[in-house]
């Protein structure tokens, strides 16, 4: 497939990092205002352009990662030269229901919500369409699936699923940093704090992936009775760790909402 990204900020360029990684038999072109501190992607195959219109009417897939107040202006820019076009938006607020009537029924409407990991291969990329839409949805599902893993949603949900998988990195991040604090307390210089540290976020996350079972089992396997590490996880919890870490998520919900 062709894939077209408007959009060449954090999250554009690591979705085509991802496809020219993970996905190479698809050509992808990113276009953004000011290419210079992108022109390094044309070294991996990339295509990239300050206009939005560039080879946009041999595109496959057209993807947005553009800010709300950008969606208008680039829409009435595209829609003259595109017709029955896939448009993936990954446009925080902006409803299937609002993008369709935007493009018109002639082009397909998909809301997707990725996360800047898919250059890595390991986004957790919600999506969303209409039933209309299915068959043509599924070129994006095998797209982002490509990257991480791709979970289909109820569209009342993709609120949830920015905090939860894209807020929800830097959450991890803060977390893996605070691991990594401890390591230098007790003893670890912090480029080996942070090896371990986030090398043990990884194991444990691969764990659950593969093993596709509760936590709490796994949590099982590694904590004996009287050990070091349910004394541990009774410290932190007795300090709010599990609760301070849902208030967050559900503040972050909030503030998406207004």
């Amino acid at each position: 497939m062709k894939v077209h990204i408007i959009g060449g900020g954090n999250l554009g360029v690591s979705i085509a990092l991802g496809i020219a990684k993970f996905s190479p038999e698809n050509q992808v072109t990113v276009t953004r205002r000011n290419t210079a501190s992108i022109l390094y992607l044309e070294a991996l195959g990339i295509t990239v352009s300050t206009d939005n219109k560039y080879q946009i009417q041999d595109a496959d897939i057209i993807i947005l990662t553009i800010k709300p107040y950008q969606v208008d202006t680039v829409l009435a820019e595209i829609l003259p030269v595109i017709g029955s076009k896939i448009i993936a938006s990954a446009v925080s607020g902006l409803s299937i229901e609002n993008l369709q009537n935007k493009i018109g029924e002639t082009n397909s409407a998909i809301r997707i919500m990725p996360n800047i990991a898919s250059q890595f291969g390991a986004s957790a990329t919600c999506i969303a369409f209409h039933e209309k839409n299915k068959d043509k949805a599924q070129s994006v599902v095998a797209l982002f699936q490509d990257l991480g893993t791709a979970p289909i949603i109820d569209e009342k949900l993709m609120d949830a699923a920015t905090v939860l998988a894209a807020s929800g990195t830097a959450f991890a991040l803060r977390y893996i940093r605070a691991s990594m604090q401890a390591g230098i307390e007790i003893g670890f210089d912090w480029q080996t704090a942070l090896a371990i540290s986030a090398q043990t976020v990884k194991g444990a996350a691969e764990m659950l992936l593969e093993e596709k079972g509760h936590p709490e089992q796994l949590i099982d396997r590694v904590t004996t009775p009287q050990g070091c590490t349910i004394a541990g996880l009774n410290e932190m919890e007795m300090h709010g760790f599990s609760s301070s870490l849902i208030r967050g998520i559900k503040t972050s919900l909030k503030q998406i909402k207004g």
